[in-house]
């Protein structure tokens, strides 16, 4: 590894640890000649994963458009942002464990509704109405109580009715 200092091809690891759920290792470095101290970080090569649009349109998937939207759509509401990062790390889990190398959009905004859904209602209902662009309010109405029916059948289970 190349010094950014003194650019000597000579370092040694001072300490690694995982980070990011253990998908990367983060290196402190020493150089051998000019004592100067950095950080690199190893991360495995995953290959592109397109997402295809609505409009037939091909784009490599981007994590912080998801994470733009999840954070747009919790705004004033008590979600952390460390649970919104956990929902795109659990979508692209869950993207990436399918196997291929394109993905619809659609796919995307469902994985994300499922795990906002538990994070936060409003949340997810925020994020339903913009990504399935709810045209009247029978539509919104319907997604509504879709979340209170099971929400009231989570706490009936949770009541040991």
């Amino acid at each position: 590894m190349q010094c950014p200092h003194c650019h000597k091809n000579s370092s040694r690891v001072v300490d690694s640890r995982p980070t990011e759920n253990g998908q990367v290792i983060r290196r402190r470095r020493e150089c051998e000649k000019c004592g100067y101290r950095y950080t690199t970080f190893e991360r495995i090569e995953q290959t592109p994963l397109l997402v295809v649009k609505n409009n037939g349109n091909r784009e490599e998937f981007n994590r912080e458009k998801v994470l733009k939207g999840i954070i747009r759509s919790a705004e004033k509401r008590p979600v952390s942002m460390d649970s919104m990062k956990t929902i795109v790390d659990n979508v692209e889990s869950k993207i990436r464990a399918m196997g291929e190398n394109e993905i619809p959009s659609q796919s995307i905004g469902e994985y994300v509704m499922k795990e906002l859904v538990n994070v936060d209602e409003i949340a997810y209902i925020r994020f339903a109405s913009v990504y399935r662009q709810f045209k009247d309010m029978t539509v919104f109405y319907n997604e509504l109580k879709e979340v209170l029916d099971n929400d009231h059948q989570k706490s009936q289970k949770n009541n040991g009715e």
